[in-house]
């Protein structure tokens, strides 16, 4: 008999390494939230610089409360399908939110983001269609790719000249063409060269979809995402993102102009076989959403508190994930015990860092991944700041900037 499980007997020995050097980092309790930037862990007070909490919104109090009316008149769950018995009112009040919010007609909400990438790149894109993706996507978007059998091809991370190649190498394919960018890469925060792509789109014709899952609330002058920072938001014919970043709840959506848009309803299975979101997270996204609207100064504190960090990192001499200053502030580290040690070691500090490691970076970079928040005070960030110093200092080596 072949054990089903023993192909994971190198990725046990990691973990277990992984255990024996301190915390569990992929696992890690957090036993108390105090504040959006605050949380309990070992039993110490920590500074959160890993949460993803880009608008702070998780303990806005018309979220909350938002949130408790849901679940008083609607209960805790929905146990149904959209297509079924799992519609309710507040599900389509979220949508036309979010339609308003992107000045987009149609808008689909799915229950997590990684199933909107699922249901949306399924929905779109068939099997006799071919898809060009970003090598540096996000693991949902292969998937994706994968669920909708349509041919993938894949270029150089944010390379439109090498997307432009490939598409001239199949230019006279039968099918639909369609090419997947996101906003901010969720490790490294670089942005897509969106005017660069929009010159190829505008030579070969494809249909591109947006995924704007770090960078929707986050960029642009509407929040919209990185389009509407890039002023080209009219050519996204699609657009993805989540709620669970800065709508702080969980969820996910997708949405667009195009006529038949509402057809993916009919032929998405992750939107059309999961159960529908629970009415108490679709009443806290309803209400961030409209906070994000009327509060645009939140994407200023957000900026003004990544520069913040960047910039002190970079007095550091740390090696940084890229030039770019978004609210995604990656440290590259030299291997993977490394990495582990100074994980480690920030944490005993004071600070949480996310830890990620290959496969799941980009060309088997080791990285300690800082995400800002509006709600972080300048001494917090300050404080971030001297803990990495701090860290350094003790002989926990990173990368230095050459």
């Amino acid at each position: 008999m072949v054990d089903l499980l023993k192909k994971f007997e190198p990725l046990m020995a990691r973990y277990e390494a992984m255990l024996e050097a301190g915390s569990d980092a992929i696992g890690l309790v957090n036993e108390k939230i105090l504040s959006p930037t605050r949380g309990l862990i070992n039993g110490k007070e920590t500074i959160l610089a890993g949460t993803n909490n880009y608008m702070g919104v998780t303990f806005d109090k018309a979220c909350i409360a938002a949130g408790k009316k849901a679940l008083d008149e609607f209960g805790t769950g929905t146990t149904g399908s959209r297509i079924a018995n799992g519609t309710y009112g507040l599900h389509k009040e979220l949508e036309a939110e979010l339609a308003a919010f992107l000045d987009l007609e149609h808008c689909i909400v799915f229950s997590t983001g990684y199933a909107a990438n699922l249901g949306m790149i399924a929905g779109v894109a068939g099997p006799k269609d071919t898809i060009y993706l970003d090598a540096d996507s996000h693991s949902s978007i292969y998937d994706g790719c994968t669920l909708s059998g349509a041919r993938l091809v894949r270029f150089r991370h944010n390379d439109a000249d090498d997307l432009a190649k490939r598409l001239a190498r199949s230019k006279d394919s039968e099918g639909g063409k369609l090419v997947v960018l996101e906003g901010i890469y969720s490790m490294m925060g670089d942005r897509a060269p969106m005017a660069d792509f929009v010159e190829v789109k505008k030579q070969y014709g494809f249909q591109l979809m947006m995924d704007e899952a770090h960078s929707f609330g986050v960029l642009g002058p509407n929040g919209r995402g990185l389009a509407d920072e890039a002023g080209l938001y009219e050519h996204a014919d699609f657009v993805v993102g989540t709620f669970s970043k800065s709508v702080g709840a969980i969820g996910g959506f997708g949405a667009g102009n195009h006529p038949y848009f509402e057809a993916i309803r009919h032929h998405s299975r992750p939107y059309m076989f999961t159960a529908s979101p629970s009415p108490a997270s679709v009443a806290t996204a309803l209400e961030a959403i409209k906070l994000l609207a009327r509060e645009p100064e939140r994407r200023d504190r957000l900026q003004e508190n990544s520069t913040r960090l960047f910039n002190g990192f970079k007095a550091l001499g740390l090696e940084m994930g890229c030039d770019e200053v978004s609210p995604i502030i990656a440290v590259r580290c030299p291997d993977e015990p490394t990495t582990i040690a100074m994980w480690n070691a920030l944490l005993d500090a004071g600070v949480y860092v996310n830890i990620a490691l290959p496969p799941g970076t980009p060309n088997k970079i080791c990285l300690l991944r800082c995400s800002v928040s509006t709600a972080h005070s300048n001494d917090e960030i300050d404080r971030i700041t001297e803990l990495f110093g701090q860290v350094v200092a003790a002989g926990h080596g990173v990368a230095k900037a050459g």
